[in-house]
């Protein structure tokens, strides 16, 4: 049976885009964390970490919707060391939407935790609406992974699928989140309050090498929203990429505009890519990969900065309606 899928308007975006083990114990006590507050409210980072073992023996065997990013890659360790390397399956969907880099370096951490891992290939480029790319792109591309992880889980007797999302999502812009509850997956992490910079730290503690990884989301999230999501595109992204982190950058982005390449790095590392020779290197390649235009976002870069479309929109939706309104008024004072 199909689920009924009803599309939202910018509106609904523009609401959501701004953020408004013993083992374990021994690395809390370590470094003084235990009876301190370093984050929400006054339950402390150790007794998140409690709650969401006790959230994850609940749900006893369990499915993760694994990425082997930051939050993924400390959801999977939690959930082998709580619950037993037996009681979880890790599955990573597989499409050119995923960077290979990214994809071996997952394949590596999952590993190194000894958990299961299983690679899932994903079909999303066949779907219309997510290659149509507007807003709610995520939504079909989760909805595509979590109706296959939903499969498994109740084929090889799973209890549930989990998803890595964290305490800071649940007033982000994530129409994957819609996903999420579609399929009655559960987030764990979310459940126990614990934050991106609760994770990050535990992570530490765990000596996951995902500790102090920036964020990486998938290719088509570099895509302008309304231009069509092609494998020719995401190969020019991917590769763009690559090339720059050749020199030395860590967070960064190459927006896909059509024609136009615009990269977005931190501030103090703009003078480094437009410097000679680098400059005139990365011109060279990106041209080389279909690019017409090579530029640089003097903004810097910042995370979801596609969705600022979404705000201009939005802002002159509004304005129109109020002059609208405006005009209204004025002309029923003048009767």
């Amino acid at each position: 049976m199909g689920f009924l899928y009803k599309p939202v308007n910018v509106q609904y975006y523009i609401r959501h885009i701004g953020r408004c083990s013993s083992t374990v114990e021994h690395g809390f006590r370590k470094a003084g964390v235990e009876g301190s507050n370093p984050s929400i409210g006054c339950v402390n980072l150790q007794e998140k970490y409690k709650s969401l073992q006790q959230i994850l023996k609940r749900l006893g065997k369990v499915v993760i919707a694994y990425s082997g990013g930051v939050d993924s890659t400390f959801l999977l360790k939690a959930a082998v060391d709580t619950l037993g390397v037996e009681n979880v399956l890790a599955c990573i969907g597989v499409s050119p939407s995923l960077a290979k880099s990214q994809y071996k370096q997952a394949v590596k951490n999952a590993k190194d935790i000894g958990a299961t891992l299983r690679t899932i290939k994903l079909n999303e480029m066949a779907d219309a609406k997510f290659i149509a790319n507007s807003p709610d792109r995520c939504f079909h591309c989760k909805s595509h992974l979590l109706r296959i992880l939903s499969g498994i889980a109740k084929k090889e007797n799973f209890n549930c699928v989990v998803c890595g999302n964290n305490f800071d999502d649940k007033d982000d812009f994530r129409p994957g989140s819609r996903a999420i509850k579609l399929f009655a997956a559960r987030s764990p992490l979310a459940e126990a309050k614990l934050t991106k910079n609760d994770i990050r730290r535990l992570s530490r503690q765990m000596n996951l090498p995902t500790a102090d990884m920036p964020a990486s989301p998938c290719l088509a999230s570099r895509i302008s929203y309304g231009l069509e999501i092609t494998e020719s595109r995401l190969k020019q992204i991917e590769q763009a990429e690559d090339f720059l982190r050749t020199f030395g950058l860590v967070e960064f982005r190459v927006r896909h505009h059509d024609t136009i390449a615009r990269i977005e790095v931190s501030p103090q590392d703009i003078e480094k890519i437009t410097t000679e020779p680098t400059r005139s290197k990365i011109v060279k390649r990106l041209k080389s990969l279909g690019f017409k235009f090579v530029t640089v976002d003097l903004q810097g870069f910042r995370s979801g900065s596609l969705n600022e479309q979404l705000l201009d929109k939005a802002s002159k939706s509004k304005i129109g309606h109020e002059d609208t309104k405006a005009q209204k008024t004025k002309f029923l004072d003048t009767d």
